[in-house]
């Protein structure tokens, strides 16, 4: 077997700016939130999204068909239902917080790994798991006098996407990645079009702006949301494929570390766009999930070498 020569500094490269397009496209979710719904963004943006995930087999750059159908279809439906529970809580939470419970689901595997699967971690993962609850309580700031269950939509997120990733790995790996992308932008296609369907039989008094994502139906015309869907959807698919890309040139356990740039990139231009303040807690909590994120990659590059 031939081994693939890896690139680490271009992959690097192509891994940051594949979060700097995410983290920049993430912020306008609350622009078009305060005209459109989650079931209608989803709908009209895999729309969109599908032809151009077509287009990357029609270039050669896999099949389109998964192998096996299950694996793929389980896979889509935990990824799309961690997508639901992110672009919930991009629209009413900052991206900080938004973010930070996405990227505690390296935390989430590792749990799962250790307790469900009987499989030993070693303690420097298990500090990382301290770290990044900590960073992630520090962005959060919880507040047990008045606790507001939205902070725990993007933890949820974090939680499906990782039951995600283990699919991928464990039953998926012999798959495309289009026909993992195609697998995911059709689920989230269905999704949007069960929910509208279900606001159109039973609608939903939809608060005003963001606060009404969720339980928003069919809103037409939808003109001064469309130019961010069309963002949304050009960046995701540019942003995916670049991910693609730089895992194909590095080692995996390497490439994730720079995953985490997106938690830089996302609150900065949300800061400047948006204007959504970063406080010195939260940028303490942002290094802390960072730093535990680092530990787990490079941690479980050493135990699978050995």
């Amino acid at each position: 077997m031939t081994d693939i020569p890896t690139r680490p500094m271009t992959a690097a490269i192509v891994m940051v700016c594949a979060m700097l397009i995410i983290g920049v496209i993430d912020n306008v979710i609350p622009l078009l939130a305060s005209e459109i719904g989650l079931w209608q963004f989803h709908f009209v943006r895999a729309f969109m999204a599908v032809p151009l995930v077509l287009s990357l087999s029609f270039f050669g750059l896999g099949t389109a068909w998964p192998r096996r159908l299950w694996p793929v279809v389980l896979r889509s439906v935990l990824i799309a239902v961690s997508m639901m529970f992110y672009f919930t809580a991009l629209a009413i939470l900052p991206i900080a917080q938004a973010l930070a419970g996405l990227f505690t689901s390296p935390i989430f595997i590792l749990l799962i790994t250790a307790l469900f699967l009987r499989t030993s971690v070693g303690p420097w993962r298990y500090l990382a798991v301290a770290v990044g609850f900590a960073g992630i309580l520090c962005v959060l700031q919880p507040d047990p006098s008045n606790f507001d269950m939205r902070i725990l939509l993007p933890v949820a997120g974090g939680f499906f996407y990782a039951l995600s990733a283990m699919v991928t790995r464990s039953l998926c790996a012999q798959e495309s990645t289009v026909a993992l992308l195609l697998g995911m932008w059709l689920t989230l296609w269905a999704m949007g079009a069960v929910g509208l369907a279900l606001l159109g039989v039973w609608p939903q008094e939809a608060a005003p702006g963001p606060d009404g994502f969720f339980w928003r139906g069919w809103v037409w015309p939808m003109w001064d949301s469309l130019p961010w869907v069309i963002v949304q959807v050009i960046g995701s698919v540019a942003g995916v494929f670049l991910i693609i890309k730089a895992y194909q040139l590095g080692e995996p356990s390497y490439v994730a570390v720079f995953e985490y740039s997106v938690m830089i990139f996302g609150p900065v231009f949300g800061l400047i766009a948006v204007g959504h303040a970063i406080g010195p807690w939260q940028i303490g909590g942002i290094a802390l999930i960072i730093v535990a994120g680092s530990i787990i990659a490079l941690r479980s590059s050493k135990d699978d070498q050995t």
